[in-house]
């Protein structure tokens, strides 16, 4: 499918680097192997004979003009993104590719629409941040539920995980977030993001089976805030996440995911809901499926494989659900995916009694 195409994966090795490889591989790309470590790209290398391998750092223009030599895009895997996103961006944008990547920083990716969407339309690049599991995969669901609305009232995104086993990436990344908004926790809200230092709420979200009600906590806020109202005309979005797994990523002593099967996933399994409201109206759409880490790769490779066949709606700066027809592209991601859609009247966006912590 790929004809052999070459696409950079920066930030090769780590562990959404990994699965990234691997789903270019399985899709008919080639991948060319690049990051910071040297040491770690030769050992991931034995691996997967006849790639090539290229060093790069973010701190250093000519390395990246190297590694993206050639090629026909550039996915970065590399976190924290508030570090590698701009220079690898300038890399892509000097070299007239396009660039992917799989960024949950909040401040990192609105940097990118702030700093890069004017130069990128200029340029006719397509830049597509957080095509991922958080942000990209929230936002194109968000879409679909939207349908023929062209405005709506709220969105909310509720994450139902079984667990979560961070990565050290997940964790850098985190910390670096943390810091910029000196710890204040993001809501979307008016319209603009805004920086709040008052306690979470936990609430019950009613979600779709196998799930059930389940507490989460509110306003855990993800890359939805970003990438959503990009392109979406709604004043309120609102993310939650479901408190044992919330409770897992601020473990002192959390463990990176375990492999349990022949690709490399973890057990873990989650439940995305999203709820779209206008009036008196909802619209729903869940998608489920297996490792938040490895159902990244197929969305973040769909996403080149698309923009190389100029099946995308934009250019420039733009999220998932603003760059591609969102159904369709949840269609394309079925042996990943389970999704459903749904129509009904407002009931109270599933949650349930609230409670302060």
């Amino acid at each position: 499918m790929g004809s052999g195409q070459k696409v950079v994966v920066f930030g090769a090795y780590g562990h959404t680097g990994r699965f990234v490889v691997a789903e270019l591989l399985d899709r008919g790309f080639t991948p060319v192997l690049s990051g910071r470590d040297a040491d770690r790209l030769g050992t991931l290398a034995t691996r997967h004979e006849g790639l090539a391998v290229r060093p790069a750092s973010a701190d250093d223009p000519a390395s990246l003009d190297r590694a993206l030599d050639g090629a026909a895009a550039v996915i970065n895997c590399a976190g924290p993104f508030a570090v590698t996103g701009a220079p690898v961006i300038e890399a892509a944008l000097r070299a007239g590719i396009p660039y992917v990547d799989v960024a949950a920083e909040i401040e990192a990716n609105a940097d990118t629409f702030a700093r890069f969407a004017d130069r990128a339309r200029a340029a006719g690049t397509a830049i597509v941040p957080a095509m991922a599991f958080y942000g990209g995969l929230g936002d194109l669901l968000a879409t679909t539920a939207m349908g023929d609305w062209t405005a709506a009232d709220e969105v909310h995104v509720a994450y139902g995980l079984s667990s979560w086993h961070p990565t050290a990436g997940t964790l850098a990344a985190g910390k670096v977030s943390r810091e910029r908004r000196d710890g204040r926790h993001v809501r979307y809200a008016g319209g603009r993001l805004e920086y709040h230092d008052d306690a979470f709420s936990v609430v019950e979200w009613h979600f779709p089976a196998p799930l059930g009600p389940r507490p989460v906590i509110g306003e855990f806020t993800m890359a939805d805030v970003v990438t959503v109202p990009s392109h979406l005309k709604v004043p309120e979005v609102r993310t939650y996440m479901a408190v044992d797994a919330a409770r897992d990523l601020s473990a002192p002593d959390a463990a990176a995911p375990t492999a349990v099967d022949a690709r490399g996933r973890s057990a873990q399994t989650f439940l995305v809901d999203v709820v779209v409201r206008s009036g008196g109206t909802e619209r729903r759409a869940v998608a489920t499926g297996q490792d938040i880490y490895a159902v990244t790769a197929p969305l973040a490779v769909e996403a080149v494989h698309r923009i190389l066949t100029g099946r995308t709606r934009t250019t420039g700066v733009a999220s998932a659900g603003a760059m591609f027809d969102a159904p369709d592209f949840l269609r394309a991601l079925s042996g990943h995916l389970s999704l459903d859609v749904r129509h009904e009247p407002a009931d109270g966006l599933g949650i349930m009694d609230a409670e302060r912590d």
